[in-house]
């Protein structure tokens, strides 16, 4: 059986990039149990890996980025599989939150109920122009759980309501205007949209982007107290590498010339 999970790394001038493919396009690259435990293990290697600088997560062809959750396996679920179930997903999108460096939904057409949960948990977010976000669980007679919790955060909880309380789904221009995504381009456009994103992120120090993405997760869990120390301890933490110290001095010999 061919892989569901794709990974392809790449060197560039700033560092190492993965890019994590959804490969079953047959099915509009639907999560099953087998494609939820190759992308958790793929996450867990890159996770793992110190060279690592960004991670691009997308979906094969044009037509999906996910379609979410297997419907077949959704409908074998039962009262004594749901919870293995529901947390298998959990621990896949978890491992997608956990990445150390910044991840890049690139969301390529429909992204709907689990595929979105995944689409949030990453970084960033960019999208073609045809693509279409929804999480429809409640018209299959089941609530959206685990990181649905994270869509309030993101697109305020009005917006995130209507989602999970219509099941309709929403345009990318839609998305846009409710902070669901952070571009949205033409399709053709997608790839060098995301480089740009992906050259930005490596523009960056690397154990200062590291640095930065424990604390937009502290700024999302945390009380305002609480990471505001985390903060001031990850700052004195950077002066203990050389990262500033040379990234400034080549900063001022630009600047004099």
């Amino acid at each position: 059986m061919a892989a569901l999970i794709q990974t392809v790394q790449q060197e560039r001038a700033g560092g190492r990039v993965a890019l994590v493919v959804i490969a079953n396009p047959a099915k509009l690259n639907a999560l099953g149990a087998a494609a939820m435990l190759e992308l958790t293990a793929a996450m867990h290697g890159l996770n793992a890996d110190p060279q690592l600088r960004a991670v691009v997560l997308t979906g094969a062809g044009d037509k999906a980025f996910s379609g979410g959750v297997d419907v077949d396996e959704l409908g074998a679920t039962t009262p004594a599989s749901a919870r293995e179930g529901i947390t298998r997903l959990h621990q896949c999108i978890g491992a997608v939150r956990a990445c150390p460096v910044p991840v890049i939904a690139r969301v390529n057409g429909y992204c709907i109920g689990g595929a979105l949960e995944l689409a949030a948990a990453c970084d960033l977010r960019i999208a073609a122009d045809h693509a279409r976000f929804g999480m429809p669980e409640v018209r299959l007679g089941i609530p959206s759980v685990i990181e649905a919790a994270l869509l309030p955060r993101l697109m305020g909880a009005g917006r995130a309501r209507w989602l999970l309380l219509t099941g309709e789904l929403i345009d990318a221009a839609e998305a846009l205007r409710w902070g669901l995504v952070e571009r949205v381009v033409h399709a053709a456009t997608l790839d060098a949209e995301v480089d740009q994103a992906v050259d930005a992120i490596l523009a960056g120090g690397a154990e200062a982007m590291r640095a930065q993405k424990r604390l937009n997760t502290a700024y999302e869990e945390l009380p305002l107290a609480e990471a505001i120390a985390l903060s001031i301890d990850e700052f004195e933490r950077a002066y203990g590498t050389s990262e500033p110290q040379r990234l400034m001095a080549g900063y001022l010999r630009r600047r004099r010339k």
